[in-house]
């Protein structure tokens, strides 16, 4: 079952990035995640492994999963390496338009899968679309209320500073 949302956030994609590059932040973005924790020494970039769960209706479903690709501040893509067979990528565009205040375009991608599982499987994965599909909605918008947010308080503390200096 593949699951694609969208949602423009008014920031760069630099400030978008800086969340979801950031493994500490995905428990507070993600919705119906109750377990992202890092798995191994390393921490961000490709090759970081994260055990991670989601709430789909009574059940936590996830394993361990491996970023394989990382390619600030744009793209990060992420792969199944145990439990439930998944595929993940945030894209993030930005949109520079004259006299208007950059925007991201971002896209978060979930493709999953119970393997090997037949009819009872395919069940499985339609039941669960609607949660699935809810979770990454609402993710995106906990994203971008998140990092509007942190712009509105980046540029309140420079106008104070800019008072303070005259």
């Amino acid at each position: 079952m593949r699951t694609v949302e969208a949602i423009d956030v008014s920031a760069p994609a630099q400030a978008v990035w800086r969340v979801i590059a950031d493994p500490q932040s995905y428990l507070h973005v993600m919705a119906g995640i109750t377990r992202w924790e890092v798995s191994g020494e390393q921490r961000r970039g490709v090759g970081a492994r994260y055990k991670m769960l989601m709430r789909v209706r009574s059940a936590d479903i996830g394993g361990l999963i491996e970023i394989v690709e990382w390619d600030e501040p744009t793209e990060l893509a992420w792969t199944s390496v145990t439990g439930l067979d998944q595929r993940g990528r945030w894209r993030l565009r930005e949109r520079v338009t004259p006299s208007h205040p950059p925007r991201t375009h971002v896209e978060l991608r979930l493709s999953y899968g119970v393997a090997g599982s037949g009819l009872p499987g395919w069940l499985a994965e339609h039941l669960a679309a609607p949660t699935v599909a809810g979770h990454l909605r609402t993710s995106l918008r906990q994203l971008k209320r998140r990092v509007e947010h942190e712009q509105l308080r980046t540029a309140a503390s420079a106008r104070r500073e800019a008072r303070a200096a005259t």
